[in-house]
């Protein structure tokens, strides 16, 4: 018996062209969904549907803005049924309250809690009348705990754990699972931009601090937070809905 196999599925992936969510993407086809990536940067997102088709799976890319529903709404009609959707898509921002402006606070709300919202919006009519589908959201720790210059950030994280638990209740009957995971830092080129953008000259210390800011003393890797999403998304998990899975080297817990 095939563990945690995706034969036969439909997995549709935001942000699927780098990081996380191009190790969920791959990992996904391996198991051997047909992956949909939804994806604004369309170079990075035909990258990973080459390295997938390449290693003999299936993927096709469809660049999007998820904060336009008009967009959202006609590519899900594009995809069909979608037995699999994984919100993954965001962005980060640094600062706190004071200086955040107007225009920060709502570009990271429109992309990371709207664009959650628009596939929902497209994903669970379809996946209530097919009899049942799964969801998973990305969260972060910042939804659990304070962390420092990441209010707009840790705002749209909180709202993405609230949206999990609401559509896990709302659509527990429709046999639709929703659950969320919460990562810690990890080791992506979006950490490597962020760092030689603020450090200059500093970006081997800078990456050691932020390294050893988790108990455990280093990232995560994105093909661990892929192994964490495909067990959610796979019938394994079939017992597990409206749950946070924090995977995050004993930030939340430990780090006192």
């Amino acid at each position: 018996m095939t563990l945690f196999s995706l034969a036969k599925k439909s997995a549709v992936i935001t942000g699927g062209g780098s990081g996380i969510g191009r190790a969920i993407s791959s990992l996904f086809a391996s198991q051997g969904a047909r992956v949909h990536i939804i994806e604004l940067n369309a170079d990075a997102a035909a990258q990973t549907v080459n390295e997938i088709v390449a290693a003999g799976g299936a993927a096709k890319a469809y660049s999007c803005d998820v904060s336009n529903q008009e967009q959202v709404l006609a590519i899900f009609n594009e995809i069909g049924n979608a037995d699999i959707l994984v919100n993954n898509a965001g962005v980060a921002h640094v600062g706190k309250v004071e200086n955040t402006s107007e225009a920060d606070f709502t570009r990271i709300f429109n992309i990371n809690v709207k664009g959650a919202y628009n596939c929902l919006y497209a994903a669970l009519p379809r996946m209530r009348e097919q009899g049942g589908g799964i969801v998973l959201n990305m969260a972060s720790i910042a939804a659990l705990v304070g962390i420092t210059d990441r209010f707009a950030y840790s705002m749209s994280k909180g709202a993405i754990y609230a949206m999990t638990m609401s559509v896990a209740r709302d659509y527990l009957h429709d046999k639709i699972r929703c659950n969320s995971i919460s990562p810690a830092r990890v080791h992506t080129p979006f950490v490597d931009g962020f760092i030689a953008k603020n450090y200059p000259g500093q970006e081997e210390a800078i990456f050691e601090k932020l390294s050893k800011s988790q108990p455990i003393g280093r990232m995560g890797n994105p093909s661990e937070i892929a192994s964490l999403a495909l067990y959610l998304c796979s019938d394994e998990a079939g017992f597990i809905t409206g749950c946070d899975y924090p995977i995050d080297g004993g930030f939340v817990k430990l780090n006192n």
